[in-house]
């Protein structure tokens, strides 16, 4: 397929002579040479505990790619742990993150032209940047995840990531010992992989498969098991499929692609994270998805999994009966996916056809649900005239509807020392503000304070609003992504200590009690000092807001050229 070899332009021709003496400098050989070049993006490292494995799945990968004859050319991806980031500065880094290894890949695979691509990520923001990339650079794509980690397991009980953060509240409130913790430290992540529940990791590498961008179990297989091996060298093999047929990215990544992906988040429960990835990722495929859609998605979609941390089930158990696929067999029995679209193996149809769909437990048939709409829900309101968005899939019953005091924090530390020290009361409202996009900068993802609250107990009385972000492994009354942000002017900047606000999950509303001629008099909060410089400052000058996906704008970046070089023609230098 002559027409299709990118690699070209470094192989054929005499004026890539000195480009050959290079590629043989690696060893190549040319037969090689003759074949096609295929990226492999790893995304190992000895930082977090979903990547730490990855050079094994890497060479599984390469071994499906020669099988299939081609040759697999290997680089590096960054990743952030968000684990060991959160709750200090580390975390303003993580989202911006997700864009630099968009950036990186794309920045590799275009002054190394390679004839297809195999994405190898596993956790928050690098599944995520890497579709983006794959969405920019629009040639033959495939994703495997390096799959979840299994449960751990304390007494007779299972758990997760999720459950130490509110052991680590629970501690705090005298209601276990600093031993008892050091047990729960040791017992919640017992192996390699994505943590354990339903969180952010998981979501995406669940709804890179639910996209067709991956095999089937991609997003479910457990890492340590033999058959994401065989997954992987069945990916090595594929992308050489999907080269031959000259079968590109964009070409699964379509509207219908990105809104199967939605309604299995909604069915899944999954984080609300995946919200400001999928924003982010539509527009670099060309389809601007709004919040308005997300929220009419959610209106009609059934939630029929009910994942940890909104319980004691598992990814793992999920895997068991059938996976993604057996969502979405389900929700194709309800009209609610797009079965002609199609995948790195075939159309979804061909994907799921004898698929049986719900087991009945880990999975609910869509006519009994664990809810008629999704796990996910967009509010609105003067609060959040351009949204935020609460795991309503995870919130009790008794806080769907919640009125309170308002607690206010300019910051995740100081609402931390204040819920450590006791200082919050049943029925309050903790609003986090000064964390957006540009506020934080970086739209910090804060575990600490919302399971701080669970593990004292007060996730039955106690909500939280913020302008940052949740981790997908909070449950509760947990309202992030609040627009506008504080920083650019939100109502959320002008909340007094003690005002009253409404969080009303079931009519999508999100309200400050306040009389708007009292509001008008009064002057907002003013953003925090900060000390800012490198990438989190060139972040915060680009950033956009959180309702759009809270990536590096490129219409901003060519606002800025362009002022740069109308500067450079008054200056006499055009």
């Amino acid at each position: 397929m002559e027409n299709k070899r990118r690699s070209y332009e470094m192989t054929r021709g005499v004026s890539r002579s000195p480009h050959r003496s290079l590629l043989y400098a690696l060893g190549m050989t040319e037969e090689e040479m003759r074949r096609p070049l295929i990226g492999v993006v790893n995304s190992f490292n000895e930082l977090i505990p979903g990547h730490i494995h990855l050079n094994e799945l890497t060479q599984c990968v390469k071994d499906g790619i020669r099988m299939a004859g081609g040759v697999p050319m290997e680089f590096p991806a960054i990743g952030v742990c968000d684990g060991t980031a959160m709750n200090h500065k580390g975390m303003k880094y993580s989202l911006v993150s997700r864009d630099v290894i968009a950036d990186s890949c794309e920045l590799v695979l275009t002054a190394q032209p390679m004839d297809a691509v195999v994405f190898i990520p596993s956790c928050d923001k690098i599944v995520p940047g890497m579709l983006m990339a794959a969405a920019r650079l629009d040639i033959p794509a495939i994703f495997v995840t390096g799959g979840p980690m299994l449960p751990g397991k304390y007494g007779q009980e299972r758990v997760g990531l999720s459950n130490l953060f509110e052991a680590s509240g629970a501690c705090a409130s005298g209601k276990i010992t600093e031993c008892e913790l050091s047990e729960w430290e040791k017992a919640c992540c017992p192996t390699c992989g994505s943590c354990s529940g339903m969180y952010t990791a998981n979501t995406m590498c669940c709804l890179t498969e639910a996209m067709g961008m991956a095999l089937p179990g991609s997003g479910t297989i457990p890492a340590v098991m033999a058959a994401r091996r065989r997954l992987a060298k069945d990916t090595g093999m594929r992308i050489m499929d999907l080269f031959e047929k000259g079968v590109t990215a964009r070409q699964i990544m379509t509207r219908d692609a990105i809104r199967n992906a939605m309604r299995v988040d909604m069915a899944l429960g999954g984080s609300t994270n995946s919200v400001l990835h999928m924003l982010a990722i539509a527009r670099e495929c060309g389809y601007p998805l709004t919040v308005d859609e997300i929220s009419e998605i959610s209106d009609n979609t059934p939630q029929l999994c009910k994942l940890n941390p909104a319980s004691s089930i598992f990814i793992t158990d999920l895997n068991e009966v059938g996976g993604i696929s057996s969502v979405m067999a389900e929700l194709a029995k309800a009209d609610r996916v797009c079965v002609n679209n199609p995948s790195v193996d075939g159309t979804i149809c061909e994907r799921i056809t004898g698929n049986p769909g719900a087991d009945g437990t880990i999975i609910r048939p869509y006519t009994d649900p664990f809810a008629k709409d999704g796990g996910l829900a967009i509010l609105k309101g003067n609060l959040a005239q351009e949204g935020a968005v609460v795991k309503k899939g995870a919130v009790l019953p008794e806080m769907m509807v919640h009125t309170g005091p308002a607690r206010v924090f300019d910051s995740e530390e100081e609402a931390t020392e204040a819920i450590f020290a006791g200082k919050i009361n049943s029925g309050d409202v903790i609003v986090i503000r000064f964390e957006g996009p540009r506020g934080g900068p970086g739209m910090r993802e804060m575990l600490t304070p919302t399971s701080a609250v669970a593990g004292m107990g007060l996730d039955k009385s106690v909500a939280l609003i913020t302008d940052g972000r949740f981790s997908g492994a909070t449950r509760g009354s947990s309202v992030g992504h609040v627009c506008p942000e504080a920083a650019a002017g939100g109502l959320i900047a002008y909340i007094n200590e003690n005002d009253s606000i409404t969080v009303d999950i079931p009519s999508r509303k999100l309200t400050l009690n306040v009389d708007a001629d009292v509001l008008s008099a009064r002057e907002p909060a003013r953003l925090p000092e900060r000390d800012l410089r490198g990438i989190i400052a060139r972040y915060e000058s680009l950033a956009d807001s959180a309702a759009h996906g809270a990536s590096m704008n490129r219409v901003k970046m060519c606002e800025c050229e362009d002022t740069r070089r109308s500067d450079e023609k008054k200056g006499g230098r055009s």
